[in-house]
């Protein structure tokens, strides 16, 4: 089994009471670094060329998982297990996964979405395997870098059968984040912390609602909405970072440390 250079994006959405969804996408045509060639060999890179993963994604029947680190003892979702829809477009590859409750009581998913919360857990990264060459001969090309952007050679993936895609957490490219929206908050406080929060009307009273949560509620709160959509947040004057999409999160930007 293979395992792509490249990372995608990954996004949670989480509402109390409810599975938690992840939406993700995996682009192609992205150059990624294989390896920087040492001190004396060539630096070698990879292309996943549009398409290459169609074959396993466009049969229903083809059990494609969601993993954790590439660990298939680590699952997080599956497509004929029905948690996992999955799509090949000309761009990338789109998923959408749902964790269910039971499993959201799994060690190793509590452990997951505390990296994703903490920033830790980046990406995602696919992976594959390539057809027999009987079968598909041209499923890899290689080729020498324009020399005008280096000396690498470049290894191009034009079909190879997909079985999962995982969640990491070390990205190739700037571009892939994992995202938290702002229901973070709903994980993190009690209902009736939210209801105070929601029904503030003064600096004062949500200075007094937060002076409340306990130590492990004011650290989580802290680390989740750091980590939240860099072009949706604000920074209030004593350095907390809230994302501006609800009235919760007006109501929170008011509070000054």
């Amino acid at each position: 089994m293979e395992h792509a250079a490249h990372f995608g994006e990954l996004e949670l959405r989480a509402r109390r009471g409810k599975p938690r969804r992840l939406r993700g996408r995996f682009p192609y045509r992205k150059r990624a670094v294989l390896s920087d060639g040492g001190k004396n060999g060539r630096p070698q890179k990879e292309v996943i060329a549009s398409g290459a993963f169609a074959y396993r994604i466009n049969d229903p029947q083809a059990e494609i998982h969601l993993l954790l680190g590439h660990d298939y003892g680590q699952p997080l979702a599956s497509r004929l297990a029905g948690s996992l829809d999955i799509r090949d477009t000309p761009d990338a590859v789109v998923f959408e996964a749902e964790i269910s409750d039971a499993l959201l009581q799994a060690p190793y998913v509590q452990n997951f979405l505390a990296g994703l919360a903490a920033g830790l857990v980046v990406g995602i990264s696919p992976g594959f395997r390539l057809p027999p060459p009987r079968t598909v001969p041209d499923a890899e090309t290689f080729e020498d870098e324009d020399p005008a952007e280096g000396t690498a050679r470049i290894r191009t993936i034009h079909q190879a059968l997909l079985y999962e895609l995982s969640a990491v957490t070390v990205p190739a490219y700037k571009e892939a984040l994992i995202e938290a929206d702002e229901s973070v908050l709903e994980d993190i406080l009690t209902d009736a912390q939210l209801d105070a929060l929601k029904n503030a009307d003064t600096a004062d009273d949500i200075k007094a609602v937060l002076a409340a949560l306990t130590p492990a509620q004011a650290a989580a709160l802290q680390v989740a909405l750091s980590e939240s959509r860099p072009e949706a947040r604000s920074v209030t004057p004593g350095g907390l970072i809230v994302p501006e999409r609800s009235a919760l999160a007006r109501a929170v930007n008011r509070w000054r440390l």
